[in-house]
């Protein structure tokens, strides 16, 4: 048999992934569309391991529907031409497998014996637009893990196959090329174009500070109009509470 090489992708420096990981899908989301990315939310996937909150590049897998004259092998029949074997091969600590199962609710991309070598490699979480199975297991390795369900058939069983690996994908409806930063929590999955990275963080930074202020003065009974978003006076007092921060 033909040997399957897959491509790696390039991932951001570690710094960036970093400081990302204290800004949330949220704030991430809401300064990406005033940089021009209008929705970068994946529809679909939602926390299945809720509390957890993980920042890191994207390894992407594409499935495609079934033919079964160009795939008909059986769950064990020839494991190295499972290409969601190789997206995982290419595992780093710190990354994120994003898949694009097309929604599909019968088919279990990935099961525990695969998320095992996932998480054994310093995998860092994984998003699926469709399911996974061995769920019992599966919970048990402190995974973050955003997916729309789960299965017990297997990632072949049913209507879909893995096509590609660290190829540009549809998941959720949105564009993820690979390497991109993927920043998941318990309010979902944010995509964020690597080469907007930089400037996200600068802005997301100062959103993420000001709304500590904001936040603070309302707990104290504020007022809304006044502290959300931060009128011309009660920027005079950020400024000052940020010097009595140190900040």
């Amino acid at each position: 048999m033909e040997k399957i090489e897959t491509p790696d992708i390039v991932r951001p420096p570690k710094e960036l992934v970093e400081k990302l990981a204290h800004i949330g899908s949220a704030t991430t989301a809401g300064e990406l569309h005033r940089l021009g990315i209008r929705d970068p939310h994946l529809h679909g996937p939602v926390a299945w391991t809720h509390g957890k909150t993980v920042v890191g590049p994207a390894l992407t897998l594409q499935f495609m529907p079934k033919r079964e004259d160009l795939y008909g092998e059986a769950e064990y029949s020839d494991p190295e031409r499972q290409l969601h074997r190789h997206v995982l091969y290419h595992t780093q600590p710190g990354d994120i497998v994003v898949v694009d199962a097309r929604g599909d609710m019968a088919s279990g991309v990935f099961g525990g014996m695969m998320l095992t070598y996932f998480k054994g490699k310093g995998g860092a979480g994984v998003v699926i637009d469709g399911c996974i199975r061995d769920w019992p297991q599966v919970q048990e390795l402190d995974l973050g893990l955003w997916i729309r369900g789960v299965t017990p058939n297997y990632h072949t069983q049913t209507n879909i196959v893995p096509f590609a690996v660290n190829s540009p994908i549809a998941c959720g409806a949105v564009l993820v090329m690979p390497g991109d930063l993927i920043v998941a929590d318990d309010d979902g999955v944010v995509v964020v174009p690597i080469k907007l990275a930089p400037e996200l963080l600068v802005r997301a930074s100062q959103h993420r500070e000001w709304e500590e202020f904001t936040r603070l003065r309302l707990l104290q009974g504020g007022e809304l109009r006044k502290y959300y978003p931060l009128t011309d006076e009660a920027r005079v007092e950020y400024e000052e509470w940020r010097k009595q921060q140190g900040k």
